[in-house]
């Protein structure tokens, strides 16, 4: 006798022994047996998932003279015993994919003209008939909308998207799922009894996940480990001969960062590439598992295992073991690995450091075992930094009271008035460096004591005359002059223009509040520099917030380029001569 495989062997033959679409063919039975039959149907789905299948037990049942109360075919008339044996003349097959022209789709409507012999209705399943062209769908259209009262249409599609709307308005559409795996586990089961195999429930298991979904897939592969197992299915040659990585070695990467044994992580890692496994499958797998080992921490998500019962308790064991804030980290990790895999140019070392990563996410900072991981190395600097003595304020505070701002000119020239420098951070032997942070209070400390307040003008001293235009050329050096942890106020006061309004009053209009509080707090000291530089001590300081009107437009190199030019066109004309371009 001729072998069949199972994938047509063991097709079902009536609607409750489709596996997995109960719902579904509940629908087509109950239309069965109150004969409110639609003229045409979408059957839309993966594949593998008995979307065909169901067309053909439709078609049997619509056109059995005698059907069960139930709704299916009774298999005993000599319809259902045409149907069977494939000589009825009331089903038509069409593939879309390789008959999807106009011409086509003609000589089929011809087709529905002539009226069943046997039964009652003619049925058309048209199966991949996504493939159809544009031009085939509007030749089929007109009869789609109206057929004759003696024709069903049956469409199947595994891509629904691609299918014209005024198609799918003119079906009643009907979606397969996909299989679950226990579905396909029990299906398997009844195959396996029936040929005699022996079997291990984790086999049919990887099976059954391989298969993702499709009840043909899966019985093509068990057709293939029956074959290479010789009638023994084990979980060992089933894994061997379909090249799929043992669960194993995600329980034991896991089980291994859970106690920070990075060194064994490795091993594993080099044992699974040794054997012809990518990296990027083994996170891939390793993502899968560690979703699943969260799911198996909730009862309320435990459904959502697509695993067998035996795997489901494992996962369950491990879920114990393992701290939510560690399953939520590694999977971020693992995103993120895979995020960047393909761009890698060295996608081992990737894949090592994600590992690596992984398995310190519970270890403790001053583990002895951490060596020097980014914990270890946190630690490590916030000791240093506690070692750094703090810089002395006081010294700092007296240097800098009733001081101008500092210039370029200025050097010292008797040891009496020379500043006092400050002290030196006396660091531990030990130490072998400081903090970011201690770097950022030693400065936000040296900023504090540069923009203490000086003593307000008191009119006494010197009173010589100054002008406006030396005013502004005194303003600008200050900027200049100011310190490089004060760079930033001092580019916006360069834009600014002081004035005397009451001389020797000056008043300095600020754009907005911000940098206005930023110059109170130095106000004081800008004072006492003009009043030494323009050699007047009865020189005064407001500075005023600007009023709406008063706020001008910054404008830059390029855009008062243009402002001379337009006041002066020898600039243009000297530019273009030139060939000058602004960089």
């Amino acid at each position: 006798m001729d072998y069949i495989v199972s994938a047509r062997k063991y097709r079902p033959m009536t609607f409750d022994s489709v596996v997995g679409q109960s719902a579904l063919t509940t629908t087509l039975k109950n239309a069965v047996k109150s004969g409110k039959l639609a003229h045409a149907y979408l059957f839309c789905g993966p594949r593998g998932v008995g979307k065909t299948t169901c067309a053909r037990i439709f078609a049997k049942a619509i056109n059995c003279e005698h059907p069960t109360a139930e709704g299916d075919a009774c298999n005993e008339c000599e319809s259902c015993k045409a149907f069977l044996e494939q000589r009825s003349y009331n089903m038509f097959e069409l593939d879309g994919a390789s008959n999807n022209g106009v011409e086509q789709i003609k000589a089929l409507m011809e087709q529905t003209r002539i009226p069943a012999q046997v039964g009652r209705y003619k049925v058309f399943i048209i199966d991949e008939v996504h493939m159809l062209s544009s031009n085939a769908f509007n030749a089929f259209l007109k009869t789609l909308e109206e057929p004759p009262a003696h024709v069903i249409f049956i469409l199947a599609t595994t891509e629904k998207h691609k299918i014209l709307p005024t198609i799918i308005s003119r079906c009643q559409i009907y979606d397969f799922e996909r299989m679950t795996v226990n579905d396909i586990i029990n299906h398997l089961k009844m195959v396996a009894n029936n040929e005699n195999v022996t079997y291990e429930e984790e086999a049919l298991n990887v099976i059954a996940e391989k298969a993702d979904g499709g009840m043909r897939d899966a019985l093509s592969i068990f057709d293939q480990a029956v074959s290479f197992c010789q009638g023994n299915i084990t979980y060992q040659k089933v894994i061997e001969d379909l090249n799929v990585l043992d669960a194993e070695n995600y329980f034991n990467i896991i089980d291994y960062s859970l106690e920070n044994k990075v060194s064994d992580v490795m091993v594993l890692l080099n044992n699974v590439i040794s054997k012809g496994f990518d990296g990027g499958h083994l996170i891939n797998g390793l993502a899968q598992h560690v979703r699943n080992v969260l799911m198996a921490k909730d009862e309320q998500t435990l459904p959502l295992l697509e695993v067998s019962q035996q795997q489901a308790e494992r996962f369950k064991e491990q879920a114990k073991k393992c701290p939510t804030k560690f399953l939520y980290t590694a999977l971020r990790l693992m995103n993120q690995c895979d995020q960047g895999y393909r761009q890698s140019s060295n996608k081992r070392l990737l894949v090592e450091l994600t590992l690596i990563e992984i398995a310190q996410i519970t270890q403790e900072e001053d583990s002895p075992e951490a060596g020097r991981s980014p914990k270890r190395l946190k630690s490590l600097f916030k000791r240093l930094s506690r070692n750094v003595q703090p810089r002395k304020a006081a010294q700092q505070v007296a240097a800098a009271e009733q001081k101008p701002l500092p210039t370029a000119k200025e050097q010292p020239t008797t040891p009496e008035t020379k500043a006092p420098e400050p002290e030196t951070p006396k660091i531990r032997l030990k130490s072998v460096g400081v903090s970011f942070a201690s770097l950022q209070k030693d400065k936000n400390k040296q900023q504090t004591s540069d923009i203490e307040e000086a003593a307000p003008a008191t009119g006494e001293g010197e009173q010589k005359q100054f002008t406006e235009t030396e005013l502004i050329t005194q303003w600008v050096d200050m900027c200049q002059r100011m310190p490089q942890q004060m760079a930033g106020i001092s580019a916006r006061m360069r834009n600014m223009k002081p004035t005397i309004v009451d001389y020797p009053h000056i008043e300095v209009i600020v754009e907005n509040q911000i940098l206005l509080e930023q110059m109170n707090r130095i106000q004081g000291r800008i004072r006492n520099t003009l009043a030494k530089y323009l050699h007047n001590d009865g020189i005064t300081l407001k500075l005023r917030l600007a009023s709406v009107d008063e706020v001008t437009k910054v404008l830059t190199r390029k855009e008062l380029f243009e402002v001379i030019s337009k006041k002066n066109p020898a600039i243009e004309k000297l530019r273009g001569l030139l060939d000058l371009e602004f960089a």
